[in-house]
């Protein structure tokens, strides 16, 4: 007799670790993937698929245009348009209702209108959460601004999961800043509402600072940054740019645009790393942006790299291709600061300061004041002290 067991990868490692008689008794590990690699022989194949499951289920075959809107639903699943799901459950599921609303047209094939229609029905069902949020944000309980600038304050944007449907929602993020000794406070992370994560993310901002900036000068710095009303945990180092962004606004006194929104981790050296849900980000941001009327000006900053990742819906995308709407992909912080501020952010020379009207010289000036009133409250006080030690001696 031969067994074979399924099951989640996670269940496997947990009985591999307690139960020694797992291994002796399964000794042949097969991981299956729930994607594959969208090659032309790849979308042949699903295409093939599709057309066997239509004859084997008794369904309408599916047009050209419905075949493409399926494998791109498939890309959307995965999040990655070089990608395919193999989740062929979640595709059948999908062809089914397709089906049942060609049905209702009397079409004789299942259209790209029909699997749209199967999309866009699936999603609604699911998205009762994520309504309540957007009405919210709509109503301004949820205060999301789109337009003018602030000093020390940006647009982040995260994503909610409830069960099989995620989205994403728009986070206003700000920042503090004061003479003192402490640092880079996350005020989250002291109200316990941060995961270790998003601490190492916060931690990586003075790393950057002091790179960039204590070259030539100590840091006499006390900052605090917060993702406003946020009620749960803050997990993931997605925001690190965006926090960065804000703090660097903070310290600068150089205004941002609202009506941009920002996601992205960064690394101590300032480049901007990929991050997951960046479709849903966009999306939920889009989506506030439309409701509260569309500049021209407003749009998302991204990392690069998560260009290929891009499988945005059609909504969206006709409003990048009318200019209502912009993707920045950026690959360094010093890029996503001057499209948020519209000034240089200024590269250092070889004095070690940074050229006059740009955002570092800024940062750098105001840093180096702060150290220098630092400095001198430092004098005046020990000033004070031995003025008192003579006092008490005489």
């Amino acid at each position: 007799m031969k067994l074979v067991l399924t099951g989640d990868a996670y269940l496997y490692q947990l009985l591999y670790m307690y139960d020694d008689r797992f291994a002796k008794m399964f000794k042949v590990k097969a991981h299956l993937d729930t994607e594959v690699d969208s090659t032309d022989d790849n979308l042949k194949q699903g295409a093939c698929v599709m057309s066997k499951f239509c004859i084997d289920q008794g369904l309408r075959h599916v047009t050209n245009d419905g075949v493409a809107r399926v494998l791109e639903h498939s890309m959307e699943i995965t999040g990655d348009r070089e990608k395919l799901t193999l989740k062929l459950a979640d595709i059948s599921d999908l062809l089914k209702e397709a089906n049942y609303y060609a049905g209702l047209e009397n079409a004789e094939h299942i259209n790209s209108g029909h699997v749209q229609k199967a999309v866009e029905e699936k999603r609604f069902r699911a998205s009762l959460y994520e309504e309540k949020v957007q009405e919210l944000v709509k109503k301004d309980i949820f205060w999301v601004e789109t337009d003018g600038y602030k000093v020390g304050q940006v647009n982040g944007l995260s994503v909610l999961l409830t069960g099989d449907h995620e989205f994403g929602k728009p986070n206003r993020i700000t920042a503090t800043v004061s003479l003192g000794k402490g640092g880079v406070v996350d005020i989250d992370r002291e109200a316990k509402l941060s995961g270790n994560i998003h601490t190492k993310g916060v931690m990586i901002l003075s790393s950057y600072l002091r790179e960039r900036f204590a070259h030539n000068k100590p840091l006499s710095l006390s900052a605090s940054l917060c993702f406003e009303q946020s009620y749960g945990m803050v997990e993931g180092d997605s925001a690190s740019s965006t926090e960065l962004y804000v703090l660097l606004s903070a310290i600068s006194d150089v205004p941002i645009y609202q009506g941009i929104a920002v996601t992205g981790s960064v690394s101590q050296k300032g480049e901007i790393q990929p991050i997951g849900g960046v479709n849903r980000k966009i999306e939920g941001f889009f989506d506030i942006c439309q409701h509260k009327g569309l500049t021209g000006k407003q749009g998302v900053l991204i990392p690069e790299k998560n260009v290929k990742n891009l499988m945005l819906k059609r909504e969206v995308v006709e409003a990048v291709e009318k200019g209502l709407f912009h993707i920045y992909p950026v690959s360094a912080v010093e890029e996503g600061i001057e499209i948020l501020t519209g000034m240089e952010a200024g590269q250092i020379q070889e004095d070690g300061t940074y050229p006059e009207d740009t955002v570092y010289r800024k940062v750098d000036d105001k840093l180096r004041q702060m150290a220098e009133m630092e400095k001198e409250f430092g004098k005046t006080k020990e000033e004070e002290e031995s003025k008192e030690e003579e006092e008490n001696a005489e």
